[in-house]
C-alpha cells in the first residue's frame, strides 16, 4: 500500500476532548502533570482545556488555572476550546496560542450541543474568530456529526461543505471533521472526502475519529490513502461528546502512533514518553484506559 506524504500531524486533544464528559473531576495539578509530560512526547500540538461555561462542563472548570500553569515547551502549540468573545477573553488573558470554534453540521445536535440554530451560530464565531485573530491568535473549527447525527440520521455532505466554507471565511485556518457518534465506515469516508477534496485542499482539513465501532484506525487508513495529514487524537482513547448519546471514546493517540509507526510514517511523537504520560493519567482517573495498546501493555504486564 503506497501512502503519501510521509510526515503526519497528531493534534492531542485528550486534556479536553479526552476529561471534558468524565464525571470525576480531576485536579488542576494532575491536568498540569499530564499536559507536561503529552509536551515532552515530541506532539507538537496540544488541546489543552475549554473556555465553555464551568456549568456546561465542570470537568474542565479550571482552564484559567491549567492553561496558565503549563509549562511552554518551544514548537509545541497549545489551543483550546472556546465559545464566544466572552470565553475568548478568559482564553486570552491565559495565554492560549491557538482558539478553537465549534459548531455542528446537523440543526438538531446544534441546537442541542450549542443552543442555538446554526444561522445563528455564524454570528458569533465569526466574532470570536475576529477577535482572536486580532490578537494575533491562529483559528481552528470543529465541525461536529460529519458522518451522522444522533438525531437526524445520515447528514448531507452539502450541510458539511455549508459549514466549513463559512468557517474558512471567517479567517480559520483548519477545519477538523468531526465523526462526533463513531458512526463513520471506510467506505462512507471515502465518498465525503471526495466530494469534500474537490472544493477544500486536504491541508485546510483535518480528521476527528470516535471509535464507537472499532472503526476509528480503518477510517484513518483510507483517510491517509485520500491524502490527508492531519488526525485529532486522545491518547488511551479518552472523550465522548456530552451531547451526542453513544459516542464512546476517541481514536487514542497511542494506537494511532502504533499505526503510523508501522506504515514508517515521521510523526516526531516518542511512543515510550506518550505511554508514560498515559500511565500518569490513568493512575489519576482510577481506572484502566482503554486503548488497545494501553490494553496490550497491561497484558503483558500482568
Amino acid at each position: 500500500m503506497k501512502i503519501d506524504p510521509t510526515t503526519i500531524t497528531i493534534k492531542e486533544v485528550g486534556p479536553r476532548d479526552g476529561l471534558q464528559n468524565e464525571a470525576v473531576f480531576i485536579p488542576t495539578a494532575d491536568k498540569i502533570a499530564w499536559v507536561n509530560q503529552l509536551s515532552h512526547s515530541g506532539l507538537s500540538y496540544i488541546e489543552v482545556t475549554s473556555f465553555v461555561h464551568p456549568k456546561w462542563i465542570p470537568a474542565l472548570a479550571d482552564a484559567v488555572e491549567v492553561m496558565s500553569g503549563i509549562e511552554r515547551v518551544p514548537g509545541v502549540t497549545y489551543a483550546a476550546l472556546v465559545p464566544n468573545v466572552k470565553g475568548l477573553e478568559r482564553a486570552l488573558a491565559a495565554q492560549v496560542d491557538e482558539v478553537s470554534v465549534f459548531m455542528s453540521a446537523s440543526e438538531t445536535h446544534n441546537m442541542k450541543n450549542i443552543n442555538k440554530t446554526r444561522q445563528d451560530t455564524y454570528p458569533i464565531l465569526a466574532e470570536t474568530a475576529k477577535a482572536a485573530l486580532a490578537a494575533g491568535k491562529t483559528v481552528r473549527g470543529y465541525v461536529s456529526t460529519v458522518f451522522g447525527c444522533p438525531y437526524e440520521g445520515a447528514v448531507p455532505v452539502e450541510d458539511v461543505i455549508r459549514v466549513t466554507d463559512a468557517l474558512l471565511e471567517m479567517g480559520v485556518q483548519e477545519v477538523s471533521l468531526g465523526d462526533t457518534i463513531g458512526v463513520a465506515h471506510p467506505r462512507q469516508v471515502q465518498e465525503v472526502l471526495e466530494v469534500l477534496l474537490r472544493r477544500f485542499p486536504a491541508e485546510r482539513l483535518a480528521m476527528h475519529f470516535h471509535d464507537t465501532r472499532g472503526m476509528a484506525i480503518a477510517n484513518v487508513l483510507v483517510s491517509l490513502e485520500m491524502g490527508m495529514t492531519t488526525f485529532d487524537s486522545s491518547l488511551g482513547g479518552l472523550g465522548g461528546c456530552p451531547y451526542a448519546l453513544g459516542a464512546s471514546g476517541n481514536l487514542a493517540t497511542d494506537d494511532l502512533l502504533y499505526l503510523l509507526d508501522g506504515l514508517g510514517m515521521q510523526t516526531g511523537v516518542d511512543g515510550e514518553k506518550l505511554r508514560e504520560a498515559a500511565r500518569l493519567i490513568q493512575e489519576k482517573m482510577g481506572r484502566p484506559l482503554m486503548s488497545h495498546s494501553m490494553q496490550a501493555c497491561q497484558g503483558q504486564e500482568g
